[in-house]
């Protein structure tokens, strides 16, 4: 064994830019695949995470602008959600609706001391905790009681704690802060998302009873619901839905931008059909440019082979036996295959780790928070090492083609061969 090792080793040595591209082809072929998989796979993990972030099985609703006149009202007429849609959706929709509730958005200037700063705060029922899901750091989310009560309380977030609290962010808990003019009590601290500011939180009858008394919005609805497990049934009810709060309006029933609906379930379904797509796109492309490596391969083994025919020849005819020279081209194939498949594996995860550590880090500004539109752009180990192994494979049964046909060629006839 170790002289077919020198032999194969002199044999590349000899022909170096043969050798080279046959390498270069194999490698690239790995390097490329592993690259596109990663690149899909920090999109794909990027979007599950940012729809992992909302309930599925809830909607939300808004007031939106008619497109449509009807009896007698003219068309761009602005709608504002009121008391009796909330009333008409927990309700008029019990056989599908679980629990209801709303949101009332205001802007103010939260001051602890001499810190202060200008968030958003979301007046909320305690279903919002359900629907857009918050992983308190200490403390507690707003509760039923609060709602009750109509307590003046507020949960922020870590950033927004640690500029209120620069010192040690967690001692906010428990104490008042000023929400303008008004004292209101720290109960929860949750993690922000991104390098977004996010809202504070608080109970929805507090901030509409402060701040939005003299308006008639009631601000946007949201709930959950059960028993819609299809895109066609989502529809259907989204329909029957928006032509109920439409006729609380005076809208047309038809008209679908007077209520703005949000439905995570539907765009759930949405989003899985577009990252099993893009996942099949990505297999595609990385195994047709695996083919071109393994063409490659194929190629220059058959030019290999012609070239060496007078070689093979004397081989025979001084009596060397046809597996003798098929072990030879198979063994090249093999070591040539598995060695260049590694450097464009190694090559690979290289390039993921460096978009991992660059474009992994990357922010884009959505207004109310910030998202990494890359999360974690690698493959696994085991994805690597099948797609080397599959060159490997096929290497080996590129060289096996004409490797056979060397094997039986008569020692005369190799003798002729040019």
């Amino acid at each position: 064994m170790r002289d077919i090792f020198t032999e194969i080793w002199q044999t590349a040595r000899r022909n170096k830019l043969r050798t080279t591209l046959t390498g270069f082809a194999v490698a690239w072929g790995i390097f490329m695949i592993i690259v596109l998989l990663g690149a899909g796979n920090g999109l794909i993990n990027a979007t599950m995470k940012m729809s992992g972030n909302f309930l599925a099985n809830s909607m939300e609703a808004y007031g939106g602008t008619t497109s449509l006149a009807y009896n007698g009202l003219s068309e761009g007429r602005y709608i504002q959600l009121n008391s009796k849609d909330l009333t008409i959706t927990d309700s008029e929709f019990k056989d599908y609706i679980d629990e209801v509730g709303a949101c009332y958005y205001v802007n103010s200037v939260v001051t602890n001391g001499e810190q202060y700063m200008s968030m958003q705060i979301a007046g909320v029922y305690p279903v919002h905790t359900k629907i857009s899901k918050r992983s308190l750091i200490c403390g507690r989310f707003v509760n039923e009681i609060d709602q009750k009560e109509k307590r003046k309380v507020l949960v922020l977030n870590d950033r927004q704690a640690k500029e209120l609290e620069p010192k040690d962010y967690k001692t906010l808990l428990g104490r008042f802060v000023k929400v303008g003019d008004i004292s209101f009590k720290v109960v929860g601290i949750y993690k922000s998302r991104g390098d977004g500011e996010g809202n504070a939180y608080s109970a929805y009858s507090t901030i509409k009873g402060i701040y939005g008394a003299n308006s008639s919005s009631l601000g946007n609805i949201e709930f959950t619901f059960h028993g819609l497990t299809t895109e066609e049934a989502n529809e259907a009810f989204e329909k029957d839905y928006r032509r109920r709060l439409n006729a609380n309006h005076q809208a047309h029933p038809d008209d679908e931008r007077s209520i703005w609906i949000w439905n995570a379930y539907t765009q759930s379904l949405q989003m899985e059909q577009g990252i099993s797509i893009i996942h099949t796109f990505l297999w595609v492309v990385g195994l047709f440019t695996l083919l071109s490596g393994i063409v490659g391969v194929s190629n220059i083994m058959l030019i290999t082979v012609k070239e060496r025919t007078h070689e093979f020849g004397i081989r025979k005819a001084i009596g060397a036996k046809p597996w003798s020279i098929l072990k030879l081209i198979i063994i090249e194939s093999v070591i040539i295959t598995t060695f260049f498949g590694y450097v464009g594996m190694l090559f690979g995860i290289f390039a993921n780790e460096y978009m991992d550590a660059t474009l992994g880090h990357e922010v884009t500004d959505l207004g109310m928070e910030k998202i990494t539109l890359f999360v974690n752009p690698t493959v696994g180990l085991d994805v690597c090492f099948e797609a080397t192994m599959v060159m490997v494979i096929a290497g080996t049964i590129a060289g096996l083609i004409p490797a056979y046909k060397a094997s039986k060629i008569r020692p005369i006839e190799a003798l002729r061969a040019e």
